[in-house]
């Protein structure tokens, strides 16, 4: 007797569209932009606070005033202000790896070369931060990322070499000025890795910032009152505004958008950030100095935009 089976037809599954990477959507680019062009407006108004007060002293009322409104908003979102002691252990080492050492070397590198080669200096941030994201929280970098990073590189080479031709300063003053803005990436790097750790997300990132941008000031006061002296200000508006500035948007409102990037691409791709910073500080230079743009920097420009476009649609090493 024969037996029969019943036959199945295949299944046919409509095909899955390619989900894109979480670092191309708009609620992360926007973001990206707004710090980037913020932080990209702030060289120039560093610049402008070097001519009176000691750097260490800047840097204390600008993370003053940042830490305060960062606290202030803290409390208008009703959020608790008080850490355990893990929280504040965290909090000190953040604010003095971001905010007291990390801003004094950006200031007194800007004391030896001119803001353009610090902010050049500082697109550099892209590798010590994909090194110590691989090192301390185990994020590889795919091959789309890199080839995106080396492109950016090139273009920040060919920047650094279109700024170091117009540079009135010399060798001596140039080398010290960028050995002390290389130290100023690191401490930067350190506190970029520290804001996608664990330890960050368990809390609340207002009340943590806000600490963290208090005790920092509160160390650079010591450090500025040990080593210049006593408080100093300069009784101008262009400084007193330049410092609202630098402490309400270029500290508050873009390292709260910044750190939380981190969390949500991981700190080699936020590093980005500082890559494009030295293209919107040349363009806003063009605009308020009359800087003059040549091939070569124009050139490097474009291989950062470039690399910035292929590293942000890679997947790894955050999605």
């Amino acid at each position: 007797m024969r037996r029969f089976t019943s036959f199945k037809a295949p299944i046919i599954e409509p095909p899955v569209e390619p989900v894109p990477p979480r670092s191309a959507r708009l609620d992360v680019i926007l973001p990206f932009l707004v710090v980037t062009l913020i932080w990209g407006s702030t060289w120039i108004v560093i610049r402008d606070q070097l001519s009176v007060v000691p750097p260490s002293w800047s840097v204390t009322y600008r993370f003053t005033v940042a830490g305060v409104v960062m606290l202030g908003w803290a409390l208008l979102r009703r959020e608790p202000l008080g850490l355990d002691l893990r929280g504040w252990a965290f909090a000190i080492a953040l604010g003095f790896a971001q905010f007291v050492l990390n801003f004094n070397f950006v200031y007194r590198a800007e004391q030896h070369i001119t803001s353009g080669v610090v902010a050049i200096v500082y697109a550099l941030l892209l590798v010590p931060n994909a090194l110590l994201a691989r090192a301390f929280l185990g994020q590889r970098m795919g091959r789309q990322l890199l080839v995106g990073s080396a492109v950016a590189m090139a273009g920040v080479a060919l920047l650094f070499v279109h700024e170091a031709r117009l540079s009135d300063a010399g060798p001596e003053q140039a080398l010290l000025g960028i050995g002390i803005a290389l130290l100023g990436v690191l401490s930067a790097s350190v506190a970029n890795v520290m804001q996608a750790t664990q330890t960050a997300k368990a809390y609340p990132m207002a009340a943590t910032l806000g600490w963290a941008m208090l005790g920092g000031a509160a160390i650079d006061a010591v450090w500025a009152w040990t080593t210049v002296g006593p408080p100093m200000i300069e009784p101008r508006w262009g400084y007193i505004a330049g410092t609202l500035y630098l402490g309400i948007f270029g500290s508050a409102l873009a390292f709260t958008i910044y750190f939380q990037l981190i969390r949500v691409i991981g700190p080699a791709k936020a590093a980005y950030t500082s890559v494009l910073i030295p293209v919107i500080a040349m363009l806003l230079s063009t605009l308020f100095e009359g800087y003059r743009w040549s091939l070569l920097a124009g050139g490097g420009a474009a291989l950062v935009v470039v690399g910035l476009v292929l590293a942000l649609k890679a997947r790894r090493p955050n999605r």
